[in-house]
């Protein structure tokens, strides 16, 4: 079974999560693309980056807009990777970083990430957290949990959206 990106669970609220997320390593790679595209475009080196390291996967890939255009796909390392002890990519695509912990609130849906389902999506939790007395702070990101070969409508999806503690 693929690893987790580790989180605790705060609070669950009608269709969503408030979840504090622990600190972890990302590869991550930086992509000018439109968003559908995106995903695909950053995967393969992450995956050669990860392959050639011996360093097993994970889940979810993450997607988040990084600019007009521009899109960072990150894959999580495992649990209790740290920048000392991982292997320092030979692809200058490729770079390594430590996110902190954070809180934020997570939409869980399944099928495809499409441009317009993740308009809606985010449009759908940013309501919620307005809702329930939250307050959004930072980049939305994708979180997709299972391959491309994945029939649609099994494919777990989070959207993300960092939100004040």
């Amino acid at each position: 079974m693929t690893a987790h990106q580790k989180y605790r669970l705060i609070k669950k609220y009608e269709g969503f999560e408030a979840r504090e997320y622990l600190p972890c390593i990302v590869a991550d790679v930086m992509v000018e693309s439109d968003r559908d595209s995106a995903g695909n475009i950053g995967f393969r080196p992450l995956v050669k980056f990860i392959s050639e390291s011996s360093i097993s996967m994970t889940a979810p890939v993450i997607q988040e807009e990084a600019g007009e255009g521009k899109w960072r796909i990150s894959f999580v390392m495992p649990a209790g990777a740290e920048l000392s002890n991982l292997p320092v990519p030979i692809d200058s695509q490729v770079s390594l970083r430590e996110l902190p912990a954070h809180t934020a609130a997570a939409m869980r849906f399944n099928g495809r990430t499409t441009e317009s389902t993740v308009t809606t999506r985010e449009k759908q939790l940013r309501e919620l957290i307005e809702l329930n007395n939250l307050r959004a702070e930072g980049t939305m990101r994708v979180a997709r949990f299972d391959p491309p070969w994945k029939v649609p409508i099994s494919r777990h999806n989070e959207i993300i959206i960092p939100i004040a503690n």
